[in-house]
């Protein structure tokens, strides 16, 4: 390992050679409290930056141990870390704009961007002996030559005073960090609590639900009397808006009111959201989709501030949508379509273009393969007639030319026989009163129950709607992956991300859009990795896919997500099997079998 000061002369002595030059500091470098390791080097400077490490001793970083002991708190620390790394780039690289250090990415110091979501990130790392941060750098060039003393400045000077501001206890406020930890922590206890409780979801009171606007998570501002204040990035438009829109306040109807007593803030009461079939009802604008969607989300954690830190969701709960378009591969969706025109079989049903109907009930399929045991579904997004068939239309076309099974007569035999969950935002339909458990009318945002209420308009206006689902849900068939195109293009099947609704692999590109829970670009890049890995260690033509999830899950639970590429990467978010599942399902390169096509397996289809 070589000294820092030697890394400042050889960057002076690189200055004005050719950007290729940079090479020659690859390798490990001493500073006064850190190690620096430069492991790859950009090649061009408008190419992908370099990617480098810090290793700082816990000598040095002194973070005590509470702040890391357990699994939550670890991961909470990894993100606080990583949020005040990339604010102290920032800052320093927006300080030295000043300086002009040349074209491309040049003077860049960055690590993995972050959202309002606390993720299980491959940035930072911390453990009883150290403190290690991945980020990537811009080497500084005028065209193709190297700008050697703007590349020392860089490496020399603005990294260890980042290293100083966001990586040393001391440095940070000791406040601030306990509560993000503590946040977190409550979270992921309250999350833990839900199956005991026979709850799919808890919403506390007091609550911010409302997002700024459709491209911002930011929390809306809060009706504040002046004694609260709403969010400080929101503070500027209260004071010039002279009718600002903003954000009420959750609070649950008594009836669903529960109270927990968590770890470290203690009392924190609000509205559960019971197992079975739950209706989400109310007009236009009232704040439905934006419960669901809180609660989708509610499957991560949340920085403080946000307005949804403790709105916690059960693991595997799963958004489910229409999907015009996309590429079914051997699905079996004979619970909700059969007998096709032209004798196509639904057992197997593969499309290169799937309609409305077929797409959401693949999409049921294929989460339920995967292990949801909770299904959100929102109106405005799903196929009409995917979800009801209404008496005039059951008159007017008999069931015998009709192949589609509406949800709406199959969502209790979900329950009953699958065991799986519903939360459903309903604004169209009084039919799907009859087959609710719970019904929750949202108005200005609050929420009321009105499970009684709905229950006794069902029974005085009576729908006479014929069901049509049968007695029994039907069968769950595991699919076999057979074969990807991704090792028969060898060296050309490189990864790539388009921010977090597209993921490139190979000559495939995956249209990940409908997949409403992935909320980071690094979430995506890690799930491409995996399908890479997966492929190459599971891919055997024997493994069903729900096995070959449950074998990635405790690959990356044993060796971390680093065991999905051959190099460490400080870019990956770690992902649920689901949206992993879902990723995979949608590779139009994907081929599938039956397990009861090959002579050595044993059929495994299951009924729910």
């Amino acid at each position: 390992m070589m000294n820092h000061q030697v890394l400042a002369q050889l960057l002076l002595h690189l200055d004005g050679r050719s950007y290729k030059a940079y090479q020659e500091i690859r390798g490990r470098y001493q500073f006064p409290d850190f190690e620096l390791s430069v492991d790859h080097v950009q090649g061009d400077p408008f190419a992908a930056p370099s990617r480098l490490r810090v290793l700082l001793p816990q000598t040095v970083a002194a973070f005590p141990a509470q702040t890391y002991q357990t699994r939550s708190r670890e991961i909470a620390l990894r993100d606080y870390l990583t949020r005040q790394f990339g604010q102290a780039a920032a800052s320093l690289c927006e300080s030295r704009d000043s300086d002009n250090r040349g074209s491309g990415h040049s003077g860049l110091i960055a690590i993995a961007p972050t959202g309002q979501q606390v993720l299980e990130r491959t940035a930072v790392f911390v453990t009883s002996e150290q403190v290690e941060a991945r980020f990537v750098v811009g080497l500084p060039a005028r065209g193709r030559q190297i700008l050697g003393r703007a590349a020392a400045t860089l490496l020399c000077d603005d990294l260890p005073q980042i290293v100083e501001q966001a990586l040393k206890y001391i440095s940070l406020d000791a406040t601030d960090l306990q509560r993000h930890i503590e946040m977190v922590e409550d979270a992921d206890w309250l999350r833990q609590q839900l199956p005991a409780k026979g709850l799919v979801a808890f919403i506390p009171n007091g609550a911010v639900l409302p997002r700024h606007s459709g491209i911002s998570d930011q929390p809306l501002a809060i009706a504040f009397d002046g004694s609260a204040k709403p969010h400080p990035e929101i503070l500027t438009e209260l004071q010039t808006e002279p009718s600002p829109v903003v954000a009420i306040p959750f609070q649950s109807p008594a009836t669903l009111q529960i109270e927990f007593n968590r770890p470290n803030q203690g009392s924190i009461k609000g509205m559960g959201i019971p197992t079975g079939i739950t209706l989400i009802v109310g007009g236009g604008y009232h704040g439905k989709s934006t419960l669901l969607r809180a609660i989708a989300l509610g499957i991560y954690n949340h920085i403080p501030g946000d307005g949804r830190e403790q709105v916690v969701s059960h693991p595997t709960a799963t958004k489910i949508r229409a999907e015009d378009g996309r590429s079914v591969t051997g699905v079996d969706i004979s619970p909700f379509i059969s007998h096709l025109p032209q004798g196509r079989s639904t057992k197997h049903f593969s499309t290169e273009n799937a309609s409305g109907s077929t797409s959401q009930a693949s999409n049921v399929m294929e989460a339920l393969e995967a292990g949801a045991t909770v299904l959100l579904i929102d109106e405005d997004t799903s196929a009409t007639n995917f979800m009801i068939r209404d008496r005039r239309m059951q008159a007017l076309i008999a069931k015998a030319q009709e192949p589609i099974t509406p949800l709406i007569d199959k969502i209790q035999q979900i329950y009953q026989d699958c065991g799986v969950s519903t939360v459903l935002v309903m604004g169209g339909s009084g039919d799907y009163f009859d087959v609710a458990h719970t019904i929750i009318a949202m108005t200005d945002y609050r929420p009321q129950a009105v499970t009684a209420q709905a229950k006794a308009i069902a029974a005085q206006y009576a729908t006479a709607r014929i069901p049509e689902g049968g007695t029994q849900f039907g069968t769950l068939t595991p699919r076999v992956p057979v074969a990807l195109s991704l090792s028969s293009q060898g060296a050309t099947a490189k990864l790539k991300v388009r921010a977090v609704n597209e993921l490139i692999l190979g000559t495939e590109i995956v249209d990940l859009a409908a997949i409403d829970q992935l909320v980071e670009a690094g979430q995506v890049r890690a799930i491409g990795a995996a399908i890479a890995y997966l492929e190459r260690h599971y891919l055997n033509g024997i493994t069903p896919l729900s096995a070959i999830l449950t074998h990635i899950e405790s690959d990356i639970a044993t060796a971390g997500i680093d065991i999905l590429t051959p190099y460490p990467q400080g870019d990956l978010v770690r992902f649920r099997a689901l949206d992993l599942a879902a990723a995979f399902n949608r590779l139009r390169s994907l081929s599938v079998k039956k397990p009861e096509t090959f002579s050595n397996v044993k059929p495994t289809s299951t009924r729910c």
